[in-house]
């Protein structure tokens, strides 16, 4: 008995430890495409804030984000295109300095999900590599990127909620003034990072 519950803890643990790693998305899931508009001064801060083209998430996180990219590859000819996942807690601070906004950027006093590695900003593209039309662009910080803007056509809407759809399906909450915006359901159970990924 007292082997059993050694081998319980130590499994549990090894689990945990697991769960909290930190890897680069492409090795979980080559096929989702990744945009990092962070690495480039195509963002809402018109700097280059990363120094990585590279997307990095809880394994976790990473591995349920790809099946939601085989659901909707499988299901609907589509696939995910990823252009945020694990953010820094300096460059939370950036962003809070241009924007101090908590609608759309947490307040790094608090830390946001995307500093937990827990969050991912994405949209969906076709078989082409085509981003289907979600009504605004990524990081556009109006009332019309919220999930139930009236002020989208109805194919955006179809679009909007067919990924939020699937990402409550495979774990992710959405986030509302946001139809990009999807944290990973477990995301208090890590803690926040303030260092670079390469």
């Amino acid at each position: 008995m007292k082997n059993l519950i050694i081998f319980l803890l130590i499994s549990s643990f090894a689990f945990a430890q697991e769960d909290t790693l930190i890897v680069a998305l492409k090795s979980i899931d080559s096929t989702i495409v990744q945009d990092v508009r962070y690495a480039t001064a195509n963002n809402f801060t018109k700097q280059v804030l990363y120094p990585t083209a590279k997307v990095f998430l809880r394994k976790i996180a990473a591995e349920q984000l790809a099946k939601a990219n085989d659901f909707l590859n499988g299901s609907h000819n589509l696939r995910i295109k990823i252009f945020d996942g694990f953010r820094p807690l300096f460059v939370q601070k950036i962003m809070w300095q241009i924007l101090p906004d908590d609608r759309y950027v947490a307040n790094p006093a608090k830390g946001s999900r995307h500093n937990r590695g827990a969050a991912v900003d994405i949209t969906l593209i076709d078989a082409e590599g085509n981003e289907l039309d979600m009504g605004t662009p990524y990081d556009d910080f109006t009332e019309r990127a919220s999930f139930a803007s009236k002020d989208v056509s109805e194919k955006a809407y179809t679009n909007r909620k067919l990924l939020r759809d699937v990402m409550i399906q495979f774990g992710f909450v959405p986030l509302e003034t946001e139809w990009w915006h999807f944290d990973f359901k477990d995301w208090k159970k890590f803690g926040i990072l303030d260092t670079g990924i390469n």
